[in-house]
């Protein structure tokens, strides 16, 4: 009998399948516990359970998670990327990016990505499949076990964001079990402020996103302009910013918790004083922090970045019409790791 992915079944499965051979709900939470935890590489190594059970367990999951077919490592400041490939020999790109004392794992949710963004190398390849929540905790967890071995004084347990290949609500049932097994108590225990989610605007997802347990939202947004966003994402033509804006000021937030805008400044494009003003009229109402991104460049890409000079005076000015801003610093570009640039081809 083939095994199914462990990395895949929640605990409430687990207690399940485990009723089903007759044996005890309660044992679902050290299992848990020693995989997530502990780190245990086996069922094997699990204390407290019974060999039948172990044995069980061996005959019907198991641990792998998706292959390393390469990992790069960033000269300049520590950023790494690994390309995994899965069971049916497609790829995703997943990345541990460097953040004071601790990593952030970026991490896919789909092999490529439908939506065709004009600024994003992944949205040149064209959607290939959704993930498995298996194969996004997959993921994670092999993220998470090379800082152990490989940088321990940064092994914290590594946030998460969902901004690598592919939309992450495109495949919202996945995503969705995924976060509710990192999520789990007696595994890893993530809270929802250590999880972020980036959507590049698709509403369906939108209005379920308060399934997901008052993680982090944040907006690929780029332009308050429909006729401009539209250019840089062509799902703006299915769901223009105003369905988006009315979506957001309906999702409950915990006190003190913001939507992030993401907003990659691309030189000559979409910076100006016209679109500081537009973006005071549009979002006077939200409670926005923006994270400007310097364009990041790809091969064939029609965009260029833009000096640093720029972007900072076009975050003082979103600053002065009373937004939080921060400018994100680029890392990983000379491996192409960077926001936007991931691609398997």
């Amino acid at each position: 009998m083939e095994t199914q992915s462990f990395l895949g079944v929640n605990i409430q499965e687990l207690k399940h399948t485990i009723s089903n051979w007759n044996e005890k709900e309660i044992h679902a939470k050290a299992i848990f516990n020693s995989i997530y935890k502990e780190g245990s590489p086996s069922f094997s190594n699990i204390k407290n359970i019974s060999e039948s059970l172990s044995e069980k367990l061996n005959n019907f999951f198991h641990l792998r998670t998706p292959k390393v077919i390469k990992t790069q490592i960033s000269k300049d400041d520590q950023t790494i990327k690994f390309l995994m490939g899965l069971d049916d020999h497609t790829q995703v790109e997943t990345v541990l990016v460097p953040f004071h004392k601790k990593y952030t794992v970026c991490i896919s949710s789909q092999v490529s990505c439908a939506m065709k963004c004009s600024f994003c190398y992944t949205g040149t390849q064209g959607l290939t499949r959704h993930l498995k929540a298996h194969e996004i905790v997959g993921q994670y967890l092999h993220a998470y076990r090379y800082l152990k071995e490989n940088f321990p004084e940064k092994s914290a347990v590594p946030n998460i964001v969902f901004m690598g290949q592919g939309e992450p609500l495109h495949n919202f049932d996945e995503v969705k079990k995924a976060i509710e097994i990192l999520r789990t108590t007696e595994g890893l225990y993530l809270g929802p402020r250590q999880i972020t989610l980036s959507t590049a605007s698709y509403l369906p997802g939108i209005k379920r996103f308060k399934e997901l347990e008052n993680i982090n939202f944040a907006l690929s947004f780029h332009s308050p302009f429909n006729s401009e966003r539209k250019r840089l994402i062509p799902l703006n033509q299915a769901y223009p910013l105003e369905d988006i804006i009315r979506e957001l000021q309906s999702l409950p937030l915990l006190k003190r918790q913001y939507l992030t805008f993401e907003y990659l400044v691309i030189k000559d494009l979409n910076h100006s004083k016209e679109h500081v003003l537009e973006i005071k009229s549009l979002l006077k109402d939200l409670p926005v922090i923006f994270n400007l991104i310097p364009f990041n460049p790809f091969p064939s890409s029609e965009f260029k970045r833009p000096d640093l000079k720029e972007v900072e005076l076009f975050a003082r000015e979103l600053e002065g019409q009373g937004f939080h801003v921060m400018i994100r610093t680029t890392k990983g570009d000379d491996i192409l790791a960077a926001c936007g640039q991931l691609n398997t081809n």
